[in-house]
């Protein structure tokens, strides 16, 4: 599967941005998918899940209650709002695929073995 993110751009603390994963060439369905983002100079890291169906989702502690992902497998596309965003959140956004079932996502990059190109949030007044 190819993912495609986008969506990002800049906006002030406090804001908000709704980031899109789309996919092309196989069923989206197939795929538990995640969203991580890496800051300059430090590692990847597991933002938020859901699984195949829609049912399960997973979030960093650090965007639990600001973040929320959700999915439209009919469309084929993985969806993050992102509200009351903090400099903090600045970021280059992945989105993901892991072909296994797993409930609840995992939160190990290792697993997902499709990426996206990444999409740049920037928070800053």
């Amino acid at each position: 599967v190819q993912l495609q993110a986008s969506g990002g751009g800049l906006v002030q603390p406090g804001g908000s941005l709704t980031l899109s994963c789309a996919a092309s060439g196989f069923p989206l369905n197939y795929f538990t998918i995640a969203w991580f983002r890496q800051a300059p100079g430090k590692e990847r890291q597991f933002v938020a899940g859901i699984s195949r169906g829609g049912r399960h989702s997973l979030y960093a502690d650090s965007v639990k209650g600001r973040f929320t992902i959700s999915r439209d497998n009919a469309e084929n596309t993985v969806t993050l709002q992102m509200n009351s965003l903090r400099p903090e959140d600045t970021a280059i956004y992945y989105c993901a695929g892991d072909s296994a079932p797993a409930i609840p996502p995992r939160t190990d990059p290792r697993f997902y073995d499709s990426w996206g190109q990444g999409t740049l949030v920037t928070v800053s007044s």
